[in-house]
């Protein structure tokens, strides 16, 4: 934590679930299922097959040991997203993208940070000319449990549910993968969905029918 103008600045890497909770006035509410809150379409026989190749690969270097943050995102972040659309106009991905500093409720604290991947639509502006966030995406080592990355994305989102209702989130290690649906007001709501993993293939093969879904939103 350092101090700026008497204003103290908290870092998002370094929050706790707990500390999000009182400082942003986040409500955690159970999950649904996918299919209650998404449309999911069956695969093509093209995309079941670049899905199993992009699983294949990852995990040919999970059992050599540990994958690095930089590694889950060039062996199974990047080709999910760009099989998914999300590479594909009128999406833009950014990353290490800055947020603005979030003044909390007491007044005394800001928080500062930086989303490790985020996807806007820039089809869809708002008045303020901003366009919509459709996926914010936190990043951890294989070793690190998924759920590790909650607190950043959560602080991340908030930013966004200034400009816009829904954002989805989504926090991985590349194995697990923990999707978030976050929702605005004036206690910001999120639903941490049912876990998907790229070692199981019926939950591999939903992790793409949910990119691909929350892609068109």
């Amino acid at each position: 934590m350092t101090q700026v103008c008497g204003m103290a600045i908290l870092r998002a890497s370094e929050l706790t679930l707990k500390e999000v909770h009182r400082l942003l006035r986040y409500q955690a509410y159970e999950g649904m299922a996918f299919e209650e809150v998404l449309h999911l379409e069956s695969l093509s026989k093209v995309e079941k097959a670049e899905l199993l190749k992009i699983r294949q690969d990852f995990n040919r270097y999970r059992l050599d040991g540990q994958v690095l943050e930089g590694q889950v995102r060039l062996l199974a972040l990047a080709p999910l997203l760009r099989l998914s659309g999300f590479f594909d106009i009128p999406i833009q991905m950014q990353v290490e993208e800055g947020i603005e500093r979030i003044t909390v409720q007491d007044g005394e604290h800001q928080i500062a940070g930086r989303m490790d991947l985020v996807a806007f639509n820039l089809a869809r502006m708002n008045v303020n000319q901003l366009a919509f966030c459709v996926l914010i995406i936190e990043s951890k080592e294989s070793q690190i449990d998924a759920l590790a990355g909650l607190p950043q994305l959560l602080t991340y989102a908030h930013s966004a549910l200034e400009q816009q209702s829904l954002v989805w989130g989504l926090t991985t290690n590349g194995v697990s993968y923990r999707f978030v649906e976050i929702r605005a007001g004036a206690s910001p709501q999120y639903r941490l969905m049912p876990e998907l993993n790229l070692i199981d293939l019926d939950r591999t093969v939903q992790i793409l029918q949910v990119l691909k879904a929350i892609c068109r939103v």
